[in-house]
């Protein structure tokens, strides 16, 4: 708070994922005339910093203030990242009046009183309009926060979505709104369109040339053109200018695309229900705001906003959204008379089923009594599940990559190395008298030759090379920076329905009920019992071009009965009480024998007069229907067998429902349960319409069990085996029974038969008792019949002794009552069954807080969420929904899985390999040129373009063109750049080079023929020149910067050498990347370059010599060049591989090796043993190897309390102290 108690602070989104601080600022003239001042100064750099730093721009440019005087604004993200922001505040200048002049409170309102009944955004400009003042907000990546008077902070402006009870909106909101109130409103809201705006090449290059990196390429031109390298400065622009617009193009063809995603539906033509007397009128949907009503065609169209369905039914396609290919329907909102004046909140979220999201294909309407299918416009724009979608990937959430944070701290070493190479320069420039011109631009040469500038091109190029290979094989990347994270991935998370089992599934059999008793299934049924008419009604097929289109569960279901499906026209809705609903009927063949009697079935017609859409939160779905000819109405429910026994009467259940239930899942089945109820004769359609869900639901009958065979895929198994075999630990998450599930689990190999699995029953608190959870051991059996199982356990990849089993409302027990629990959970626990998506994206967060690099694979259904929250998803479906995650395969396997972490593990490991050469080449020349330096000379121009243009570049992007290793091992790539063994190994090739750079140096100098070298000075026997042609010599060989020296022909040739050689000991082979001898483009570099080089070395030509400014060498002085060259190969090869796991030896540097050294199952001394020599040194010295996982070091702590797992035992939760655990008899 300021001195006056105004807010100068505040949270906005608080709660959110987007929860940020804003801070106010307002311009002070004093400030900026400092910033004047100093970007004048600093010739144009300090706006580059305030460009790059936007905290400290606001900061140094304006003063703090109360936000409400704010001027300027200061976001700073609560998440890991803590980004900062800064946005302008800006006005709504209140050109038109409210049309309502008050706004009621929701929950007080009566439904003749409601005026504008939800809309808190309207209220605050009334109130800024009230008091005199303008609307003030401001934007931030496409959604507008409002000033609130009364809370003195900024508030998001929603639409419908969030307060307002569902019989609002018929009761007030069907009648459309006024022109005045849309305009009005349109202040606020604006266009309904998503916009994504294609910025210009000019603003593109703009944004793209202020990035350090090329700022940092431009001072290096600059230097090196002052310097009057004018060559290689020149090859830097060129290349630079390719690389930028490249980039550029690159950029701007992405936005065109995402544009083009988005225009199917920015603009289309809407009937809308105009307020008063107007009528409907056809307006374009750019015009529409929160609260219009418009009418949803039969014919179908593309959704342009978020509305909600008043009446009638529509048939949906969702799959731009979700992934699902099957199209869903959407019914209309209730309208509960039990529930007013209070009412239940429309969400949309809790009610998918009634909304209609923008994006997404009406295909059909349904409508009764002739009446048009209506509804109600809640979010525009940005606001809507589109626009949240587009907002994902134009501002993607930053992706903390280990490999990229310690890049920059190693650069901030080599800097630091500059700087002393800075301080050696000038020292010794003064000692020698040097102008102090030179001495400028010989310390600044220091810097752009210490600090790469090529670095990150070769970064990327790896990253670039592995996208390529991932698209070759089918799989997709919107997130190419991932594919470094996906090579440390070690847990996945698979979905099971159409992930690990086949998407089909096929009716095993139907279980009736007769007298309270399970009787035997059957796999052929007839009739009209209640049984059967549950199967036929209780879905939500409709037909689409003639074909039975919808669920495949429902269309598995329904065939089975071999009744038919129909929708009748407006002319048979007589019939139905003037309702024109779904009918189905059995096949016409005169009278067939039912579980009651013989009927005849001719004109036996059942009308779908209501539906309920499944839930996954209710674990049901629900159909009221009329049979032809009857006066009452029946209830059909199809859903979760444990959640329908809850809703049934006790009396209808069997003794052995549990049992018989633990019978089939426990077998892999997937099994439904059925109910039944007849409503009261008095119950009529419109009487209907006023009955909540949870009142039709209740008091039901349980009629039977319907036992669905989901089979798992070809390559499932083998694809999860070969992952257990790499030491990656595989996760089902599923919507599915969790029985089921667990006998899925073992499978598939995911549990092996001789693990234990202990299902986690917790509780909420209930009647006084604290919530508590229950470890039961389960009773599934092996899938192996007569089978060995210990001997199968010998051959099982997991050696995990138990794993936990948890189900959804187990898992929302834990995470409210047990959080200290739930690390532990997450830990041990393989199956977690009957998760909702929200549960789905939880579990994902709670596996990455113990530290887990999180992989989840799914089919795009309910998963989108977990598959954004990985670090690497990958959905299985090629819809468009498969933008909201990183990989996409267009093949449904998951053998795309394992393809990945290959790809991925090979892509770091390039990263690494190409960091550590452009660390040592930087190092290598900074050497070269401070020993040149101590003799007052340097590098020549072509010298300097021949050893970064044609030896370094074409090194490091071919280096990365290795290609992943054909299977997965248990040894992991390094996962950071500051790994022992990667500083070690770049140290001691440092080391190495640089000593013999010294000693190449000090021997030349050493040497009897070593002189000042001038044109007429001949060390190799080849006088050439006559005496009468000195002058003109001396005038072609006029050598001002002292280049043409023995030192440095000497140098040049031992480091381009060098190079060569440190390129090579880098290029790991496998168990990630194929063999040095696999890459040809590379080998053929390899073998290249040195022949180049020994023909510049042994073939004397004036012109090469001219040209490079090289000076002839004494035959014997050119073979020790040679030999110093073969011992620098010998040793970095040596000191290489000598730290390098096993796998890296010299027997695999070429060649490829087995991985079969890699099983899991070796000894812990004997992988020890089986280490690089650092481990095993770090080992034989008894030294500890401390563990930085969080999981790992939470599984060492749990492997030795004796009290865990906890088996047939209960933990009690308590209020104020940890959980307490009671063993109960």
């Amino acid at each position: 708070m300021g001195a006056t108690g105004e807010v100068e602070v505040a949270l906005l989104n608080q709660g959110r994922e987007d929860e940020m601080e804003v801070y106010g600022y307002r311009w002070s003239l004093w400030k900026l005339s400092l910033v004047a001042v100093a970007t004048v100064c600093t010739g144009g750099l300090f706006p580059l910093v305030l460009y790059w730093l936007p905290a400290v721009n606001i900061r140094v440019t304006a003063r703090r203030c109360p936000l409400r005087q704010a001027q300027l604004l200061l976001l700073h993200t609560k998440d890991e990242f803590g980004n900062w922001f800064r946005v302008r505040v800006k006005t709504l200048e209140q050109e038109l009046a409210p049309v309502d002049e008050s706004v009621p409170d929701v929950n007080s309102v009566k439904p003749a009183q409601v005026s504008d009944v939800g809309n808190d955004e309207i209220e605050l400009l009334q109130r800024s309009h009230h008091q005199q003042e303008q609307a003030k907000y401001f934007d931030h990546q496409h959604v507008k926060y409002l000033w609130d008077p009364a809370t003195h902070n900024f508030v998001r402006l929603r639409g419908l979505e969030e307060g307002v009870p569902c019989w609002v909106f018929h009761q007030h909101f069907g009648t459309g709104i006024t022109a005045q109130t849309q305009q009005y409103r349109r202040v606020f809201y604006g266009y309904n369109e998503i916009a994504v705006k294609v910025p210009s090449y000019p603003r593109l290059l703009l944004k793209e040339v202020l990035n350090p990196f090329y700022i940092f390429q431009v001072f290096s031109v600059g230097v090196w053109m002052f310097d009057e390298y004018y060559y290689y400065a020149t090859a830097i622009i060129f290349m630079s200018f390719i690389s930028v617009f490249s980039s550029l193009y690159t950029i701007r063809k992405q936005y065109c695309m995402l544009r083009d995603m988005v225009s199917a539906h920015n603009v289309v033509d809407v009937t809308l229900l105009r307020g008063g007397t107007s009528g409907w009128e056809t307006v374009a949907s750019t015009e529409l705001v929160p609260g219009d009503v418009i009418n949803i065609p039969p014919g179908g169209v593309m959704m342009p906003c978020d509305a909600v369905l008043l009446n009638g039914t529509a048939i949906v396609n969702e799959s731009m959204l979700t992934g699902e290919s099957v199209p869903v329907t959407k019914t209309a909102l209730p309208m509960n008379a039990d529930s007013i004046p209070c009412g239940v909140p429309y969400s949309p979220e809790e009610h998918r089923r009634q909304t209609l999201f923008c994006g997404s294909h009406v295909l059909q309407t349904r409508f009764y009594g002739g009446e048009a299918v209506c509804a109600v416009v809640v979010r525009t724009g940005f606001s809507t599940t589109k626009g949240q979608l587009v907002r994902s990937i134009l501002f993607p959430k930053p992706i903390d990559i280990q490999l990229y944070r310690d890049a920059v701290c190693f650069l901030m070493c080599l800097a630091a190395l500059a700087s002393a190479g800075m301080v050696y320069t000038i020292v010794l420039s003064i000692m020698a008298g040097e102008k102090t011109e030179k001495i400028v631009v010989e310390t600044l040469d220091i810097v752009t030759i210490t600090v790469p500038p090529a670095l990150p091109a070769a970064l990327t190029a790896g990253i670039v090379y592995a996208q390529r290979r991932l698209k070759r094989q089918g799989i997709f990347s919107t997130s190419p920076n991932r594919i470094n994270i996906c090579g440390q991935i070690n847990l996945v998370a698979f979905d099971k329905t159409g992930t690990l089992t086949e998407d089909g599934l096929d009716l095993w059999g139907v279980v009736p009920i007769q007298d309270k008793k399970f009787l035997a299934p059957v796999q052929q049924i007839s009739g009209t019992g209640d049984m059967v008419v549950a199967m036929a009604t209780c879905h939500s097929l409709t037909r689409l071009g003639g074909e039975l289109s919808g669920d495949p569960l429902d269309l598995k279901m329904f065939e089975a009965t071999g009744w038919i499906l129909e929708e009748p026209t407006v002319d048979d809705r007589t019939k139905y009480d003037s309702i024109m609903p779904t009918v189905v009927k059995p096949p016409c063949a005169g009278a067939i024998s039912t579980e009651d009697t013989d009927i005849d079935l001719h004109g036996f017609e059942v009308g779908i007069v209501q539906q309920f859409p499944f839930s996954s939160t209710l674990q049901r779905m629900s159909v009221v229907t009329r049979t032809l000819g009857e006066r009452h109405m029946h209830v059909y429910c199809k859903g979760a067998p444990e959640m329908l026994a809850t809703l049934c009467a006790q009396d209808t259940i069997p003794e052995d429902f549990l049992l018989i239930l633990r019978g089939y899942t426990r077998k892999g089945f997937r099994v439904l349960g059925l109910a039944h109820r007849r409503l009261e004769s008095k119950v009529t359609w419109h009487r209907l319409r006023s009955i909540s869900r949870e009142t039709i639901e209740s008091n039901l009958e349980f009629v039977g069990l319907l036992v669905m065979q989901n089979k798992l895929k070809v390559d499932t198994i083998s694809t999860l085996e070969e992952l257990q075999q790499a030491g990656i630990r595989p996760v089902m998450i599923t919507g599915d029974n969790i029985l089921t599930a667990i006998s899925v689990a073992r499978n598939c190999g995911m549990v092996a038969p001789c693990s234990q699995v202990i299902v986690v029953d917790a509780n909420f608190p209930h009647n006084g008792r604290p919530a508590s959870i229950r470890w039961n051991l389960s009773d599934d059996t092996s899938p192996l019949a007569d089978g060995d199982i210990s001997g199968e356990c010998s051959k099982t990849y997991d050696l995990q002794p138990y794993h936990f089993a948890v189900c959804g409302r187990s898992y929302s027990v834990l995470t409210e009552h047990f959080p200290d629990m739930l690390p532990k959970i997450a830990v041990g626990g393989t199956v977690f069954a009957r998760m909702s998506p929200d549960q789905k994206t939880h579990l994902i967060e709670a596996l990455q807080n113990v530290d887990y690099i999180v992989g989840m694979c799914g089919d795009g259904a309910n998963d989108c969420g977990a598959l954004k929250r990985a670090h690497g998803g990958i959905s299985l479906s090629a819809l468009e929904a498969s933008v909201a995650s990183p990989f996409t395969s267009c093949y449904p396997s998951i053998t795309c899985v394992a393809t990945l972490i290959r790809e991925g593990r090979a892509a770091l490991m390039t990263s690494f390999c190409v960091f550590k050469f452009m660390a040592l080449y930087s190092i290598m020349q900074f050497s070269t040129v401070l020993l040149l330096y101590s003799i007052h000379s340097n590098l020549g121009d072509f010298q300097f373009l021949f050893i970064d243009m044609f030896l370094i570049l074409s090194l490091a992007f071919t280096m990365s063109l290795a290609e992943a290793w054909k299977e997965l091992t248990l040894k992991r790539p390094p996962f950071s750049l500051t790994s022992p063994r990667l500083i070690v190994s770049l140290l001691l090739q440092v080391v190495i080079m640089v000593g013999i750079q010294v000693a190449a140096f000090l021997w030349v100098r050493a040497q009897p023929w070593h002189d000042a070298w001038h044109p007429n000075l001949d060390v190799c026997g080849n006088q050439s020149v006559e005496s009468n042609n000195a002058s003109n010599n001396t005038r072609l060989y006029s050598d001002e910067n002292n280049i043409r020296t023995f030192e440095n022909t000497t140098l040049f040739f031992v480091s381009s050498f060098q190079y060569i050689f440190g390129a090579l000991a880098f290029s790991k082979g496998p168990p990630f990347r194929q063999p040095v001898r696999r890459n040809c483009i590379f080998l053929f570099v390899l073998l290249m370059l040195p022949t180049i080089i020994l023909i510049l070395l042994f073939l004397h030509s004036e012109f090469l010599s001219h040209f490079f400014e090289l000076v002839c060498l004494p035959l014997t002085w050119r073979l020790c060049i040679l030999l110093m060259v073969v011992i620098n190969f010998i040793l970095s090869y040596c000191a290489e591989n000598c730290l390098c796991d096993q796998s890296s030896s010299a027997s695999s540097f070429i060649f490829p090796i087995s991985a079969s050294h890699n099983h899991p199952q070796i000894p812990a001394q004997e992988s020890i043993e089986r280490r690089g020599c650092w481990s095993r040194m770090v080992a034989s010295f008894g030294l500890p190897q401390h563990t930085c996982a969080h999981y790992k070091r939470l599984a060492q702590e749990l492997q030795v309390d004796p009290d865990w797992p906890p088996i047939n035992t209960t933990t009690l939760a308590q209020a104020s102290a940890d959980s307490i655990q009671i063993t109960l008899p």
